[in-house]
């Protein structure tokens, strides 16, 4: 594809795989894109709505808020959610299913929103030692130098191949979520409790969150770290944080009456080119 080659040799073109703000936005960009035709993103306009306003309350408040952000709902009911550099965010119709309340979904939100702020999967390319290695990861990260279209579906809907970020990595998005999402009037236990959900779903729907778990290493410690962070913080003791809304309900049922999309199918060994071929 030709997109794809071009973005390949934009990546081999960063000197030393020293990424700026705007080679990272103009790479989230373009992976979206490629990202956005190959899953099937929901483009019901309430539920597009809700979401994108629901993410830019929190993205406001960090200190990237300059970033054009963007939020999506995938039509994938396997529980998952990934960020793309430059403020690309997306959340998997399964999570939003297993959200019971809007502080969890919020925390979600917010650790997504995390990691760009931190500039994570841009520090992964960063200490690269070698230009090729730089591309592999981002290829990695989005499959977007891979043809398979099907195949790219399947790595973000169930194993996410291209969001494994570090134990630090994680613990730093989940600190970066309970400040923002307190700073924008959401309660940040939200955070900890959906990591409780998801551990009890792990026992009895292991397939639907596995790629939850490939992509976002869970430990109980993570829980008690959250736990911890947010009894320090002076702005939520004595702060009316908002828990849960009708609207979150109302956006859920609209969520749920939409027709679940069907995955495309992974490409099998004869419909990829061979070695010889490339």
């Amino acid at each position: 594809m030709i997109r794809n080659r071009i973005l390949c040799l934009l990546l081999l073109a960063l000197p030393a795989c020293s990424v700026s703000e705007d080679q990272e936005v103009t790479l989230g960009r373009q992976n979206a894109e490629e990202i956005n035709a190959q899953l099937p993103i929901v483009t019901d306009p309430a539920v597009s709505s809700y979401i994108q306003n629901l993410g830019e309350s929190i993205a406001k408040t960090t200190s990237r808020a300059d970033l054009d952000w963007h939020f999506y709902v995938v039509n994938i009911k396997q529980v998952n959610a990934f960020a793309l550099p430059g403020g690309f965010v997306y959340v998997n119709r399964g999570l939003i299913e297993s959200a019971t309340q809007l502080d969890e979904l919020t925390g979600t939100l917010g650790h997504e929103i995390g990691h760009v702020v931190e500039r994570h999967s841009v520090k992964q390319m960063e200490k690269a030692q070698k230009a090729n290695v730089g591309v592999a990861v981002v290829c990695t990260l989005t499959n977007v130098c891979n043809s398979g279209l099907g195949q790219a579906a399947v790595q973000v809907g169930g194993s996410a191949i291209f969001a494994r970020y570090s134990r630090l990595d994680e613990l730093q998005a989940d600190s970066e979520a309970v400040v923002n999402v307190t700073r924008a009037g959401y309660n940040p236990q939200g955070i900890p409790d959906l990591f409780q959900v998801l551990l009890k779903e792990r026992e009895y729907r292991p397939t639907q969150v596995e790629g939850w778990f490939a992509s976002h290493p869970l430990e109980e410690t993570r829980i008690t770290r959250a736990k911890q962070l947010i009894a320090t913080l002076h702005s939520v003791q004595g702060k009316q944080l908002l828990v849960d809304a009708p609207d979150f309900h109302d956006f859920k049922d609209r969520l749920a009456a939409l027709p679940v999309a069907r995955m495309p199918q992974a490409p099998t060994g004869n419909d990829l080119p061979s070695q010889r071929q490339r």
